[in-house]
């Protein structure tokens, strides 16, 4: 039986303009996935036990399978010939916006490695989670399965020309607690992410200036995460956000969060991932806000991840 697990993210700058060429950080989060693989002459089953959002395993089904097969073909194993029994687990919860399917897909990438005896380094496991993704996000940037393959904080900037993306380690003083409040809505981020382009291309005069801003945005995060500057983070998550809604991925239900974390003391609020339901986190550094923030939230109904930005892969 081959194991592997992978990293559950926060995108802490960028979703969304990372897909056009500008830069993104994200962060893993001390949750996993983990999995368990076992070769059968039958076909693939999954057999799927993470908690979360009602409904999240059974929304992305078809798209789990599609991923499964992309990744059987880029490990060089033929997705017909090819019996598998995936069990999928850990302490990361299926909410949209935490890159669960690109954690799941690292996880799964590994245990069927382990269990083939192939060798693969984690540059090609980050490249085989990459093709799984597209069945997940269409076009996407690949900071999700970046984050859940390496861990650690990480600048990241996707190459539009096919050469390879700019991955860079950002130093931290040490590990920061965050929120994560989870809407229960299972986004698409397929549709999420075919929007934006859509709207970009329909209203250039509008998007350039914005995407500017996104840029300028994430450069300045980037100084201020290596200064420990834990307040002036918290202000560019509230600008970045700001930036979120007006490229219209973010809905109520996320603002209504984002809102409530602000008047708990959070340092600053977004909606994290690809939008229109999903997550959102809130920097709330030490036990004591952390817990006054999330309390909040599920006080409103909401259900929240406690967790660390800045935790690197062991």
């Amino acid at each position: 039986m081959g194991k592997g697990s992978g990293f559950g993210k926060v995108i802490l700058f960028g979703e969304h303009f990372v897909v056009h060429g500008i830069p993104g950080i994200v962060s893993a989060i001390d949750s996993t996935t983990n999995s368990e693989v076992k070769r059968t002459d039958k076909i693939i089953e999954v057999h799927d036990e993470r908690g979360g959002s009602k409904g999240y395993a059974e929304e992305k089904k078809f798209q789990q399978l599609e991923s499964i097969n992309r990744m059987l073909e880029k490990m060089n194993l033929s997705p017909e010939n090819t019996g598998l029994n995936i069990w999928l687990g850990g302490s990361l919860p299926g909410f949209s916006g935490l890159g669960a399917s690109a954690a799941s897909s690292v996880a799964i990438a590994r245990a069927i490695a382990e269990e083939f005896n192939l060798s693969f380094s984690d540059q090609e496991i980050n490249e085989i989670a990459y093709e799984a993704e597209k069945a997940y996000a269409g076009n996407p940037s690949g900071i999700d399965n970046t984050a859940a393959t390496f861990g650690g904080l990480l600048w990241f900037k996707k190459n539009l020309v096919g050469g390879p993306n700019i991955i860079e380690e950002i130093s931290i003083k040490k590990p920061v607690e965050i929120i994560i409040g989870s809407t229960g809505i299972v986004a698409n981020t397929k549709a999420m992410v075919k929007g934006v382009a859509d709207r970009k291309k329909a209203n250039p005069e509008q998007y350039d200036p914005l995407f500017e801003n996104a840029e300028e945005l994430a450069t300045e995060a980037r100084k201020s995460i290596q200064q420990y500057d834990l307040k002036k983070i918290g202000e560019l998550m509230d600008i970045n956000h700001r930036l979120l809604r007006e490229i219209n991925v973010s809905c109520k239900e996320l603002d209504f969060l984002v809102d409530i974390s602000k008047e708990q003391g959070a340092y600053g609020a977004k909606l994290t991932g690809g939008g229109g339901g999903g997550c959102m986190t809130a920097l709330t550094p030490g036990k004591e806000l952390q817990e006054k923030v999330a309390k909040k939230i599920e006080k409103e109904g909401f259900q929240v991840l406690r967790t660390k930005i800045g935790v690197k892969r062991i």
